[in-house]
């Protein structure tokens, strides 16, 4: 099923995360957690939250750091597969992953807001 889903324009002051298809606003820079993390097509961003998203289906996946349920996160602008979202750890020295989300750094573009004095 291929719902288009209605993209919510938010954080507009702020450093954030977008989609780099069709410039969605994914997260604010500040739910970054860590930069050290391998997605399925190179390097991942860790975040608390993220908006204009929508979760696939569970399933169990072997990871680096062993076996998670996660469930694929798309882009609702562009239906873009832009990361995964963690639902449960089995290792318990990986359960502060739970909650959280796996964005990929490639899907994304850093907008930091700045604005210039005149």
């Amino acid at each position: 099923m291929n719902q288009q889903h209605p993209v919510v324009s938010t954080f507009r002051d702020h450093p954030r995360f977008i989609c780099a298809t069709c410039s969605a606003v994914l997260a604010l820079q500040d739910e970054l957690i860590s930069k050290s993390f391998s997605g399925r097509d190179g390097r991942g961003y860790l975040l608390h939250s993220a908006v204009n998203v929508r979760l696939g289906e569970k399933e169990d996946r072997p990871l680096l750091t062993g076996v998670h349920t996660v469930a694929d996160v798309f882009c609702v602008g562009c239906n873009d597969r832009i990361g995964w979202y963690y639902h449960r750890a089995a290792d318990q020295a990986q359960k502060y992953k739970e909650g959280k989300y796996l964005l990929e750094r490639e899907k994304m573009v850093k907008e930091n807001n700045w604005k210039l004095d005149d």
